[in-house]
């Protein structure tokens, strides 16, 4: 997720010299990438230059190793923006020593430009801060912004895992076409493009998607054939409620243990 943000910034004329990375292990690509772009890479933290927006993008696992280690970028004018799951603000301030700090959940689509963030701040981010931090996240897509924090976990259970949810659907819509006859590669390219052509009417449309839906949907049609099964007794429905719910639940275990 921060090598998505970073590409999307410096496409959108961030210098390279604006930007430095802490990595003690990068990749390849990322090294070539950013020594073609100007990015300073730091195998650790040190105090001789202080961030203005500290972006941590760390697996949540980690954070209790990684944070300490980031403390000489902080000082009084320093807002950090995290974009890990299930990292509270409370660890962040207390890992960092930072007042300003913005709780961040992006998801993956936000590498083609298409993503969707919400994101938290303390009452500690001026007006300043979170307009800045606000145009990096932008980059992405839309920016939702959040008054409680506690509503962090259902925004991770929606769209921080949904892009799965997306992905696997078209794994079972190529699926049944490859049992109703389709050769299995030709029922995975029409499960592919009908979905993502789908998503990108819907991002087009000012209609919502309910009446997308029903604007398919012939009175006795095919498509009216498929939905009877789908929504018979609300079963879709519930299947998506449990879905969201463990990850919902998962994200409150991990803010628990950390």
């Amino acid at each position: 997720m921060g090598g998505a943000m970073l590409r999307g910034w410096v496409a959108a004329g961030l210098s390279g010299a604006d930007i430095r990375i802490v990595d003690p292990n990068p990749s390849p690509a990322m090294s070539a990438y950013c020594e073609a772009s100007g990015i300073q890479i730091d195998a650790a933290a040190s105090g001789d230059v202080k961030a203005g927006i500290l972006f941590v993008a760390v697996k949540p696992q980690a954070m209790a190793a990684v944070l300490p280690t980031l403390r000489p970028l902080v000082d009084a004018r320093t807002v950090v923006v995290s974009v890990a799951a299930g990292t509270t603000i409370d660890t962040l301030r207390e890992g960092l020593g930072a007042e300003a700090v913005v709780r961040a959940m992006p998801n993956t689509p936000a590498m083609v430009g298409r993503g969707i963030t919400a994101a938290v701040p303390t009452h500690a981010v001026d007006d300043r801060q979170k307009s800045a931090v606000d145009a990096l996240l932008a980059v992405s897509g839309p920016v939702e912004w959040l008054d409680d924090e506690a509503l962090i976990d259902a925004v991770t259970a929606v769209s921080g895992s949904g892009p799965a949810y997306a992905f696997y659907l078209v794994e079972c819509i190529a699926e049944a076409g490859r049992k109703a006859g389709l050769p299995e590669d030709l029922a995975m390219r029409l499960a592919r493009a009908t979905v993502s052509g789908a998503g990108e009417l819907m991002h087009r449309s000012s209609d919502d998607a309910g009446t997308l839906r029903k604007n398919v949907t012939s009175p006795n049609g095919t498509t009216a054939a498929a939905l009877s099964v789908l929504m018979e007794d609300g079963a879709m429905q519930a299947l998506f409620d449990r879905a969201v719910a463990a990850a919902k639940n998962r994200s409150e275990e991990l803010s628990k243990s950390e």
